[in-house]
This record gives C-alpha cells, sequence and structure tokens, in this order.
C-alpha cells in the first residue's frame, strides 16, 4: 500500500455540525502492538458531539480526527501483535479507538480489536465497540450487576441504553429503562425492559418506587447527572450501586449522606477513553468470552437507527443532537 494521504472528517473549528468537513489527512502508520484497519463504517457516539463542540479536550497522543469505534479490514500491523492476537491481513475486526475514527484509516492498539461477530455487517459491528465496552466495564464490573437483580438504564432508547438493556436482560437481571417519548419506551421494552418509563410526562423516581413496591432498584446506569443524582440515591435498595458515566444535566449535585450511610450505596462513575490501553485490552477480552457468543447467538443484536456517507457526517450529528433516534448512527466510508 503505497498511499500517503487519506480522506477523514475534520473538525474546523469548535461548533454547530457544520464544522465537520471531509478533509485529507495524512495515511497513519501502525506501531508496534497496533493494526491499521481499513474503515468500512464509524459508529457515531455522544463523545463525538461534545469534541465537535470544544467540550471535550482530546486525550494526550489521541488524533483529533473524531470517531472512538470503527469497523473494517486489517490492512497492516505489527507481525508479532497479529500472531498473538490470532489475527491476519485482511480479517475483519471492529475496535475501540481513542480517536481517529472517522476516516478512512485508522490505527488500532490489537487489544482494542475483536473479531466481527459472526453473521453482523460491518455497519452493526461498528456500533459495537464504545456501548459494549462501557456497559460492560460500567454495569457490570463497577455496578456488579448480578443476576436476579434490577438494573434502572437512564435514557435507555441511546446507543449505551440499548445494548444495557439487552446485555443485562441476558445476563439474567431485570432492566426498568426511561425514555423521553412512548415510542421510545415501547423500543425498550421491545429489546427487554420489563417497564419503560416516560420521563417527560411520569416522574421517573415515583414510578420506580411504585414499580418495585417501594424497594427501588440495585444499579442505576445513569447519562445524566445533575439533578437526577439525589432522585437515583433514594431510589436504591440496600447495598446498591449508582454508576455515572456521563453528566448531560450538569456536573454537581446534591446528595443525602445519611442515605448513603443506611442503605449502604455506592456512588461511582468512569470516563473509558482516557484509560490506558491494559485496562482496555482487559474490557476487550471480558467482551469476547461473555459478550460476542450472546451476540452470535442472537440473544443481543445492534440497533442501528441510521447510516450516513461519511461525508455526511454533519447530518449525523444534527441527528444526534435532536435526540430523535433510537439505537446507533453509523457512517459508511464506500461514499468517500
Amino acid at each position: 500500500m503505497n498511499r500517503m494521504t487519506m480522506k477523514a472528517i475534520e473538525i474546523t473549528t469548535f461548533g454547530a455540525p457544520d464544522v465537520l468537513r471531509l478533509g485529507e489527512r495524512p495515511m497513519p502508520v501502525a506501531g508496534v502492538g497496533e493494526l491499521l484497519i481499513r474503515v468500512a463504517a464509524s459508529g457515531v457516539n455522544r463523545p463525538d458531539v461534545l469534541q465537535r463542540t470544544g467540550n471535550y479536550p482530546v486525550p494526550p497522543g489521541a488524533s483529533d480526527i473524531p470517531g472512538l469505534e470503527v469497523s473494517g479490514v486489517i490492512e497492516q500491523g505489527d507481525a508479532q501483535a497479529l500472531a498473538a492476537a490470532g489475527f491476519a491481513l485482511g480479517d475483519r475486526v471492529c475496535a475501540l479507538v481513542s480517536g481517529g475514527g472517522y476516516a478512512e484509516y485508522c490505527v488500532a492498539p490489537v487489544g482494542q480489536c475483536l473479531p466481527v461477530p459472526k453473521g453482523l455487517s460491518d455497519v452493526e459491528a461498528a456500533s459495537l465497540p464504545e456501548t459494549v465496552f462501557t456497559v460492560w466495564s460500567n454495569v457490570f464490573d463497577r455496578g456488579r450487576l448480578q443476576p436476579g437483580e434490577t438494573l434502572l438504564v437512564q435514557g435507555g432508547s441511546s446507543g449505551i441504553g440499548v445494548t444495557a438493556i439487552q446485555l443485562a436482560k441476558a445476563m439474567g437481571a431485570k432492566v426498568i429503562a426511561t425514555a423521553g417519548s412512548d415510542e421510545k419506551c415501547a423500543a425498550c421494552v421491545a429489546l427487554g425492559a420489563e417497564h419503560a418509563i416516560n420521563y417527560r410526562t411520569h416522574d421517573f423516581q415515583a414510578e420506580l418506587k411504585r414499580l418495585t413496591a417501594g424497594q427501588g432498584v440495585d444499579v442505576i446506569l445513569d447519562m445524566v447527572a445533575g439533578s437526577y443524582v439525589a432522585k437515583e440515591i433514594e431510589s436504591l435498595r440496600e447495598d446498591g450501586r449508582l454508576v455515572l458515566i456521563a453528566v448531560q444535566g450538569g456536573v454537581k449535585a446534591e446528595v443525602n449522606a445519611g442515605l448513603v450511610l443506611r442503605r449502604r450505596l455506592t456512588l461511582t462513575g468512569s470516563t473509558l477513553r482516557p484509560r490506558p490501553v491494559a485496562f482496555k485490552q482487559a474490557i476487550a477480552q471480558a467482551c469476547r468470552k461473555h459478550v460476542w457468543p450472546l451476540i452470535e447467538q442472537g440473544l443481543i443484536k445492534p440497533v442501528i437507527h441510521s447510516t450516513f456517507a461519511a461525508k455526511d457526517a454533519a447530518q449525523a450529528h444534527a441527528l444526534m443532537e435532536s435526540n430523535q433516534h433510537i439505537g446507533k448512527i453509523v457512517l459508511t466510508w464506500g461514499e468517500a
């Protein structure tokens, strides 16, 4: 391969979706322990929007090109790393990356690459890494969700939400979700939630109390924070765990510390993007062991709302900001 440049989506300046432009960038080069992927599809995620608006600084050493997950074909790679991971040139993979996903070619640490699950398209595969890694790390590692327990998923129709609902159910837990419309609530139930609460027409805290006979839930996965935190603390049963993964509702919250003490509650949270490769590799291995078989058995299915040609990334971001989607938004590189 002798190409010197590739097409990529650039953030020309911080601002609205139309600041995204298809441009030319130097070809990335795979280093030790890395693979070069010829990208077929790129997942679109909320952190991409935050980066575009200037609210999510790029981690040191990461590409300034947006995009945290891709699918495609291994074009080049560290031979030793390829062999150790059981990959070969030409294999179809999907990968979690720290940036650079909105491009024709992307470099990824081999430990953050997984084979495309059997039967999945490139678009479906590109929708997996960011959401599956995030859900596994936060719901099962940090939140310690167990079979028979009840999980509340805030924003159940989001990319994270549709994955969390299906994975928790497949692992033997009960799920309650919140969403912003009756249509989205119906989608959550169709995916496996026992109940879905329209937070625009109902108070989720009151509904949770009713649905759980006043007992509350064991684990809450929250992307809102802000004023939600106080209600969520009150909605946890004894030894409950609240896991924060975003702060769309604000970074400050008041907490009833007395409840935390009396009910032995855990308040935790994490961000995935800046974590070291070794941490992400451990999540990848856990997902391959526990989640990939469920996908290949059809117990967890990617939910794709829309696909856009890469050159139309601005339209994809506008859709994400409208909050009208159910599931994932994906860019494709066939027409770039």
